[in-house]
């Protein structure tokens, strides 16, 4: 099937400066190959090379000083008019919070990423609460880290549960919860999200990671993810019209990923939702 237009809701890239600095540390701690040098020129070219008409950027800050700065970045990056967009960030520890937010909505930012694992705070925590309330107020979508982490085994912070708790007390929020809906913690994403209105997204969760090349990784099953039966399977229990094509480039290649998901034994019709449809509609695409 051919799409008219594909996004990718789910991308990382970093200022040229820091951009090879960035990708070796955070090869090191994930022991998985990077598919871009994590800059958005290496993004732009990925994205034509997969067919890709639309990147969405997604920032974290990992600590509450680099909020404004990076913010600053993303909104130069979605006033680019280079096909690439940006999402803001927010760290629970940033004083201005709410103000910033502001700021974000009204630079024309379409929503905020928030990662409790590289941000040390449980989702429940009530410092997440109180952005993800702000952020319904103000039409704002969150994308949050769901499930385990490659890079930092045993950290819970983001576990389903958690953040199914922290949705219950944030009231009218739309929120898209990535590597569907919780990374290696798929069977609690089904019992925990199916039944809401949460979106997902594919980002890092079909197939196989690629290894560095560190020997850390001593066998191909521990690089599995879901697959293919597996990843159909939570399609259909929470919806093609919930679920959002992301890559999570530099981490995967963005066209062995919409070749994956193309050759699934998924309808046209769910095909082109997951692809372009669902985003066209949250972030008011044409």
């Amino acid at each position: 099937m051919q799409m008219t237009r594909i996004t990718d809701i789910h991308t990382h890239t970093f200022p040229d400066k820091i951009a090879s600095r960035a990708i070796d540390t955070l090869k090191g701690k994930s022991h998985a190959e990077a598919f871009t040098d994590g800059t958005v020129k290496m993004l732009a070219s990925s994205m034509q090379e997969a067919g890709i008409s639309c990147s969405v950027v997604q920032p974290v800050a990992t600590n509450p000083r680099q909020v404004v700065h990076v913010n600053d970045s993303s909104i130069r990056l979605n006033d680019s008019g280079s096909g690439i967009m940006s999402f803001g960030c927010m760290h629970p520890d940033f004083d201005g919070w709410a103000e910033e937010l502001s700021r974000i909505r009204d630079a024309g930012l379409k929503g905020i990423k928030i990662h409790p694992v590289y941000q040390g705070v449980p989702a429940d925590d009530a410092r997440y609460i109180r952005i993800l309330r702000r952020c319904g107020e103000l039409g704002l979508l969150v994308l949050i880290h769901a499930g385990w982490d490659i890079g930092f085994p045993g950290n819970d912070c983001a576990l389903p549960g958690k953040i199914h708790r922290a949705l219950k007390e944030s009231g009218d929020v739309r929120v898209i919860l990535a590597h569907m809906g919780g990374w290696r913690a798929w069977r609690e994403s089904l019992e925990t999200f199916a039944e809401g209105n949460a979106y997902i997204d594919t980002a890092f969760s079909l197939g196989e990671f690629v290894p560095n090349g560190d020997g850390y990784y001593a066998s191909r099953e521990e690089c599995m993810m879901l697959d293919a039966e597996e990843f159909v399977k939570m399609v259909r229990a929470f919806g093609a019209e919930r679920v959002l094509f992301g890559s999570d480039s530099p981490w995967a290649s963005q066209k062995d990923t919409v070749r994956s998901i193309e050759s699934l034994p998924l309808t046209d019709d769910e095909k082109m939702k997951i692809f372009c449809g669902n985003a066209a509609k949250l972030l008011g695409l044409q």
